[in-house]
């Protein structure tokens, strides 16, 4: 899976983004930071832009991100994929045929340690590293994981896209609308 070739996966944090994101040619885009009451809505309107949706289970405003939730995201929603630190949240999607990508934060090897166990046991999908910065730490997890990576956080410069993707990442996750518009 390579989201048909998009290197640049637009991070929505605000709705006037996520109009953007509607007109533009991309075809996936991440949902960041949603209230519960805006999530129906905005799953139609991309559907019928023929957008594909990534929300970011963990920050859905008013969602718990439990099994539960995860279950009724996929079942009710149907997005795209759903992206989460957590386990079950993780398997939920997979059982539902949606992508999981796990987040992983590069805090520590015990930060690292950790995650890969999660993935080890999930098998998600993708893993997204954060911070994206780090090409020894792309190239790292993928040998180590055998999982494609998406990179993400910090990314304030064309030449670090193009760095993450050189590194091995199959794409990058930004919220700086400057680079949305990357060509590689």
């Amino acid at each position: 899976m390579d989201f048909n070739g998009q290197k640049v996966l637009p991070a929505i944090k605000q709705m006037k983004d996520f109009e953007t994101v509607l007109n533009s040619e991309y075809e996936y885009m991440v949902m960041l930071d949603l209230h519960i009451s805006q999530l129906a809505g905005i799953m139609k309107y991309a559907r019928s832009k023929g957008k594909k949706l990534l929300l970011h289970a963990d920050l859905i405003q008013g969602l718990k991100n439990d099994k539960y939730s995860a279950e009724f995201l996929c079942q009710c929603l149907k997005p795209a994929g759903l992206i989460s630190t957590r386990g079950e949240v993780l398997q939920t999607a997979k059982k539902n045929n949606i992508l999981a990508i796990q987040r992983l934060f590069l805090l520590d090897t015990i930060a690292l340690e950790t995650s890969y166990k999660l993935a080890k046991k999930i098998q998600p999908d993708f893993i997204e590293i954060l911070p994206g910065v780090l090409p020894t730490f792309i190239k790292k997890v993928n040998e180590d994981t055998k999982i494609d990576i998406i990179a993400g956080g910090l990314i304030y410069e064309e030449q670090e896209i193009t760095s993450a993707i050189d590194a091995g990442a199959k794409a990058v996750t930004t919220s700086r609308k400057e680079l949305w518009n990357y060509r590689s």
